[in-house]
């Protein structure tokens, strides 16, 4: 088992990266202080994985609910579902919320921790690449809103996180790849050798060779771990984990949702360093290279089906809109990336309709 500290500044909690974690009578267990548990989960995870978890915390008294499969259930109608079912299941403020699933799971469950009679304890169990190597770390919850992707939410960290890899083994392959984008995007952040050794490597995890799928995961947690530490709440430097958030947040809404997270933000990364190639900061190589990526884990290269002036407008949504300008993340190079807003307004919109099929 290997374990990722994140020293967060409201407390540190730890990561635990391993097989058949979810078993473990004392991992889970041991993070949970009071005697109630409320385990979310969704009806695809919750019938392969909720035995095993519920097994383990067989000393708890546990309720449940599974909340439908997909995004578009990632709203304000199923985040009060979940605070009425734990009122009717008389949760304390000592009770422990235990997610069970993606990032979903993980977003609305947090974002019922944080607000549920102020604040309660969160426990996340990742079942999907993508949570696994990048939603499930940080304290980011949310729920969408008809405006737009996440704008209702909060930071609420977990008091741990416990990354079964064996999950992945009934992960469907289109998850697997969505998953390779956070992975990729992690590396052009701030690791350019992890970039170089993915563009060798990425047929291995998608393969889900253990060794090769450990050491992303990994990797991509030490990454964000790091740079949670530096900046908890997005005042600073975390706000360049957003690379391609802009662009793939607004795909996901106006797509109404047909794009999977990790496959809005493999586009997203493609337009972010299109626009970087234009404003000078970086060379048209980075693009290509980025797009082969892309194609090697079967993600997309282009926007299939959407009109470039309706995403435009959603951006203008976007949280990293302050005083009516928009503020991108941009790639200069793998492991180097900057926040630019000396931009045409228009730009953004120019990328996307060249992209756009």
């Amino acid at each position: 088992m290997k374990t990722v500290t994140v020293e967060a500044a409201s407390g540190s909690y730890p990561v635990h990266i391993g097989r058949g974690l979810l078993s473990d009578p004392d991992l889970v267990a041991g993070m949970v202080a009071g005697k109630q548990v409320f385990l979310i989960s969704n009806e695809t995870v919750g019938p392969m994985h909720e035995a095993a978890l519920e097994k383990a915390l067989v000393a708890f008294e546990i309720s449940k609910y599974e909340l439908p499969d997909g995004e578009r259930f990632k709203n304000l109608e199923y985040f009060s579902v979940l605070l009425d079912k734990m009122v009717a299941s008389g949760m304390h403020r000592d009770a422990t919320i235990v997610s069970l699933g993606g990032g979903v799971v993980s977003d609305i469950a947090g974002f019922a921790a944080a607000c549920y009679q102020r604040g309660i304890a969160h426990v996340i169990c990742p079942t999907t690449l993508l949570a696994q190597a990048d939603a499930a770390i940080g304290g980011k919850t949310a729920i969408n809103h008809s405006g737009g992707k996440n704008l209702v939410g909060a930071f609420h960290q977990p008091i741990g996180v416990v990354t079964d890899l064996a999950t992945l083994d009934t992960l469907d392959d289109r998850q697997m790849r969505a998953g390779m984008a956070e992975i990729v995007k992690s590396a052009l952040i701030a690791d350019k050798t992890f970039f170089g050794w993915l563009e060798s490597h990425a047929g291995e995890v998608l393969a889900r060779d253990r060794q090769s799928l450990t050491h992303a995961i990994e990797t991509s947690c030490r990454i964000k771990a790091r740079i949670v530490a530096e900046d908890e709440k997005e005042t600073g430097s975390r706000a360049l984990l957003n690379l391609g958030h802009s662009f793939a947040h607004a795909i996901e809404a106006e797509s109404g949702y047909r794009y999977l997270h990790g496959e809005a933000v493999a586009v997203g990364l493609l337009l972010a360093a299109e626009v970087a190639v234009r404003v000078g900061l970086a060379d048209a190589e980075l693009v290509q290279r980025i797009f082969d990526l892309n194609e090697r884990c079967g993600l997309p290269t282009g926007i299939e089906g959407l009109d470039p002036g309706k995403l435009a407008k959603v951006m203008a949504m976007d949280k990293k809109v302050l005083s009516g300008k928009l503020t991108l993340v941009l790639p200069e190079k793998p492991g180097s990336v900057v926040l630019c807003d000396s931009f045409d307004p228009a730009l953004p919109e120019s990328v996307m309709r060249e992209y756009c099929r």
